[in-house]
Order: C-alpha cells, then structure tokens, then sequence
C-alpha cells in the first residue's frame, strides 16, 4: 500500500515539473520573439552579381538534312540515306565520337496545296531530321560546316558555343558575387552611419531553372570568305551568377 501511494507522489511530482516547464517555455517565448524582430530590425539585404567572360572550349552545331518525295516512305528513305553518309562523315573523317552526335529532331510530315478547285491537295511529303554535333576544334567549325552541306546537310542552325567543364570557373563567379554584395551592403551601411556584421544568410538565385547561367557575349558570325569557306568566330561566353546575401547591422 505504501508502494502504491509513493508512486501517485512520483507522478504527481513528474507533472508538476512538466507543467512548471511548460510555464517557464512560455515566460521565455517572449524575449526570444522580441530578439528576433530586433534583429530583423537591424539587418540588410542586397543582390550580389558575378561575371566572367570566357573563351569557349566547345561547340553544339545544329546540322539537319530535309528531303521531299512523292511518298512519306520515299522521302523517308531517301532522308535515311543522306543522314547516314553524313553520320559517316563526321565520324570518318572529322573524328567525332559516337557520344557525341545526337539526333534531337526527326518526323515526316505532308506538304499540302490548295486551289478553289480542289481546296486543300496533299502534294507530297516532307522528310526532316535533325543532329547536335558536340566539336571542340573551334577553328575548324567553319569546314566542318562546308563538308557538312557537301554530304548532303541543307538545315543547319546556329551555333551553340559553350564551356565543357565549368566547375572551375562557377566557383570564381560566386566569390566575385559574394564580393559584389559585400561592396553594396558596405556602401548601405556607410550611408546609414552603421558598420557591418557578420552575413546572417546567403542564397543563390535561380536563373531559368540553374543558378549559373552562361550565354554567348558576342554573337557569332558565320558567311562566306574570300576563298568560299564559312568563317564562324566563337566570340567569349559569359558566366553569371546572383547571391542574396543578408548582413548584420551594427
């Protein structure tokens, strides 16, 4: 009997320290709430923006080949055979790997012709297909371009110049960004007659679904020389990056 009534004791012992700990975490909300706002009442916020322009190392040619016929399985045919010789080529003799050619479009479809008479005629069919060539001999892109039309290629689209490897230079994109922000919040501070603390959080923005984000700084250009070869220019590629950055006032 006597177990019995020390351990209703115990437990009413075990809930007076928890209800007493569930006072106490109240009386401590308070403060805690009011430390944060104050924080927040002290802090600032700035984009920091980093850049590099880079010579590019590779190139993604966009080479197709369209054929027409009498019927979708000619015109099919007949595409099929044009893109073979020219698969043929680049790997022959240009030395482009398997892994490296890519088709990224293909469909046969009808061409239609209309009079009053007849309305809407199917005449013919059209054959298109088309591959992404990875190359990485930039001052070869123009001749790799005019074999390509020789062997048969009458759609070839832009040029996609780009880095293949461009971990090294995403972290150089960052420190300049994180530099970037540290020259505004410091000018902000200095405005306001404060002083920097410590960076209280760092995000990096995503742009078009990737926070380092590269496009051609200057255009290349592709057109006939002197001697009837194509002349493409790389140009230089530009990295780019953006850091929120959030500071401590003091």
């Amino acid at each position: 009997m006597k177990r019995w009534v020390k351990s209703v004791g115990s437990v009413l012992l075990a809930g007076s320290l928890i209800m007493g700990g569930i006072g106490l975490s109240g009386a401590f909300k308070g403060p805690e709430k009011a430390f944060a706002e104050d924080v927040q009442r002290n802090v600032v916020s700035v984009v920091g923006k980093g850049e590099l322009s880079i010579k590019p190392d590779i190139v993604y040619l966009s080479i197709g080949v369209d054929t027409s016929a009498a019927t979708a399985q000619e015109a099919q045919k007949s595409n099929g055979a044009k893109i073979a010789k020219l698969t043929a080529l680049l790997k022959s003799t240009w030395g482009i790997a398997d892994k490296d050619i890519q088709s990224t479009q293909f469909y046969v479809q009808p061409n239609y012709s209309y009079s009053e008479k007849e309305g809407q005629k199917v005449k013919g069919y059209n054959a298109h297909h088309t591959l992404e060539v990875a190359y990485r001999n930039l001052d070869k892109v123009g001749s790799l371009l005019d074999a390509a039309s020789v062997a048969g290629a009458n759609n070839i689209g832009n040029a996609r110049f780009a880095i293949e490897d461009s971990s090294a230079f995403e972290a150089q994109v960052i420190e300049k960004a994180m530099a970037n922000a540290d020259v505004k919040a410091g000018a902000i501070a200095k405005a306001a007659k404060r002083s920097l603390g410590m960076v209280i959080n760092v995000s990096q923005n995503d742009i078009s679904n990737n926070p380092i984000y590269y496009e051609n700084l200057k255009m290349q250009s592709t057109a006939a020389d002197s001697a009837g070869g194509t002349s493409v220019q790389p140009g230089e590629v530009k990295v780019t990056t953006m850091l929120s950055v959030t500071y401590e006032l003091k």
